[in-house]
């Protein structure tokens, strides 16, 4: 999906040369196009774009970008004219004012330059003096006993539902979404009822048959935290009106669900229109709505208001022990090309988050962080000034969760000192959507209510979508529970550490087998996943919470 629009422009710009030199023959300057890695045809290409950016072409812009998106199949005429017409205006101002190089913007566009070389990047926030000894020899572990109070809190993520979900269409349409019209190629089934695993998100009605489910089935859910991405990925039909229309049926559907219960909720890619594109002065449009509903129906405090209408983040208080902040981690990812411009503490909401965590050290109150985009998808300066933070409050900082990823994964944070001893654990919770390729579910979190406010287990459910369609019903699954599972005595930062290490250890075991099966949401099996897989999920996932960070993933070098 992106790439379409990191394309965009060499398409464009290719285009235009072609017309220009009409004495080269096409298939020439297709074959030497195609020799060139993306990052050496954008900055070969990315100058004349600026160019015509100069003298107010922009029209033409649009149009030679549709042409080239369908001459070079990067998309079918739909998808080109709709992503161009919808990425060309942010695209056009942050070439205009953006200012990085090109060689920059093409580095950090295609992920071939580092960005901690690039000094327009380079930013650090700044910490108050500690008022408690922040680095001890170990985290505190949790504990759990019979008497001891419980939260159990759902996590729900990345719903995606699709009202335009129609079975028996074509669910191989080349486009980023399917399974909406069409007729299926000959040899080929078509969407099939209760969701397809293919490019396809989740129909209405098996959504609210899984939510039901919940109701009925989960005896004590005590709060939820939703962690964005409402619309389906439509994304070349992505509007403001069509965004507040799905952001206001998904808040409806979630309130009748769960009349009784808050949920704290925070802002997923998917709820801006374009996709990713969130302005640091420009999304009143989105905020406005999002305050009203989270205040009016979800039951967040009014006090609230300011940030979400400044950024969509807030901080509340669940319970007198337990603070609650919610960041917006679109003001962290390259994706979002606002940032292009200035990148630099986005809203200063890092440092906002800096304050409040002091404020809770302070006050001895114990925090969770929900998000989106888990840290390590982040821009590197936020990344790692990110995980400074935690660092600095690993003793207040209770929980982290975050999705996106729409895979079953945790990551552990290291002592920036000692890279041998973690101090936290992020849980990146699997998406309700199907998309791709992976079977619908949800997460419970069982939380030591009066101690320490850890999670001390998670449970995770999944739609077994290959019965469900096979029988026409719903076929739910306890998929796993993370101790028994793998054989921990608790979900401390030290525990995760040891299940690595023993994965290390045996690295072609049962064990690490299970690990990638429900990192996949049991969409496959472990067997699929060769030594070289299993050990860069591992070190690329598992042990990495920090953007182009090469301690542990190779990858990243």
């Amino acid at each position: 999906m992106m790439m379409i629009v990191r394309c965009f422009y060499i398409g464009f710009c290719l285009l235009f040369i072609l017309k220009q030199l009409s004495t080269l023959p096409i298939s020439l300057v297709n074959t030497q196009a195609n020799e060139l890695t993306p990052c050496e045809l954008c900055n070969m290409l990315l100058p004349i774009a600026k160019g015509l950016i100069a003298i107010n072409e922009s029209s033409l812009i649009e149009k030679l970008g549709i042409t080239l998106c369908q001459y070079l199949h990067l998309a079918d005429d739909a998808v080109c004219a709709g992503m161009i017409d919808e990425y060309n205006p942010v695209l056009i101002e942050v070439l205009r004012h953006s200012p990085l190089s090109t060689h920059e913007i093409c580095g950090v566009a295609f992920g071939c330059m580092r960005q901690a070389d690039i000094p327009a990047l380079r930013w650090n926030v700044t910490f108050p003096p500690s008022t408690v000894q922040t680095f001890s020899s170990v985290v505190q572990s949790p504990t759990q006993s019979s008497t001891n109070p419980i939260y159990s809190v759902l996590h729900l993520a990345d719903l995606h539902i699709d009202a335009k979900y129609t079975p028996g269409s074509n669910a191989n349409c080349g486009r980023p979404l399917c399974c909406r019209d069409g007729t299926p190629k000959v040899g080929e089934i078509g969407a099939q009822f209760w969701g397809d695993y293919r490019t396809c998100d989740l129909p209405q009605w098996t959504a609210e048959s899984m939510l039901q489910y919940i109701v009925q089935t989960e005896e004590q859910i005590d709060f939820i935290y939703f962690t964005g991405d409402i619309a389906p990925h439509d994304v070349w039909q992505q509007t403001q009106e069509k965004d507040l229309e799905e952001i206001s049926f998904t808040t409806r559907l979630l309130k009748q669900t769960f009349p009784n219960k808050k949920i704290y909720p925070c802002v997923g890619n998917h709820e801006a229109a374009p996709p990713d594109l969130f302005s640091t002065n420009n999304m009143s449009w989105l905020y406005s709505i999002l305050a009203n509903q989270w205040i009016g129906q979800f039951g967040l405090n009014e006090r609230t208001r300011d940030t979400i209408l400044k950024g969509g983040y807030y901080t509340t208080i669940i319970e007198t022990n337990l603070r609650l902040i919610s960041l917006n981690m679109n003001y962290c990812t390259e994706n979002n090309y606002w940032l292009f411009i200035n990148s630099t503490d986005p809203l200063g909401q890092l440092q906002w988050l800096i304050q409040w965590l002091q404020y809770a050290e302070e006050h001895q109150e114990k925090v969770h962080i929900i998000g989106h985009h888990p840290p390590r998808m982040c821009m590197v300066s936020f990344s790692w000034a990110y995980y400074s933070i935690i660092n600095r409050y690993q003793n207040t900082i209770t929980g982290q969760f975050f999705a996106h990823t729409h895979y079953d994964e945790f990551m552990l944070f290291y002592d920036e000192k000692y890279s041998k001893r973690p101090v936290s654990v992020a849980y990146i919770s699997p998406s309700f959507t199907t998309y791709p390729n992976l079977n619908p579910g949800y997460r419970v979190y069982t939380i030591d209510a009066i101690n320490t406010t850890y999670v001390l287990d998670h449970r995770t459910v999944i739609l077994n979508l290959t019965a469900t369609n096979l029988y026409n019903t719903t076929k739910f699954l306890i998929e796993y529970s993370a101790k028994s599972a793998y054989g921990m005595k608790d979900l401390s930062p030290q525990e995760w550490n040891q299940l690595i290490i023993r994965l290390e250890n045996d690295i072609e075991g049962e064990t690490m087998g299970l690990v990638y099966q429900y990192f996949m949401k049991s969409s496959t099996t472990g067997n699929t996943c060769d030594r070289t897989c299993r050990m860069n999920l591992i070190n690329c996932n598992l042990k990495t919470a920090r953007a182009q960070d090469t301690t542990f993933c190779f990858q990243n070098s």
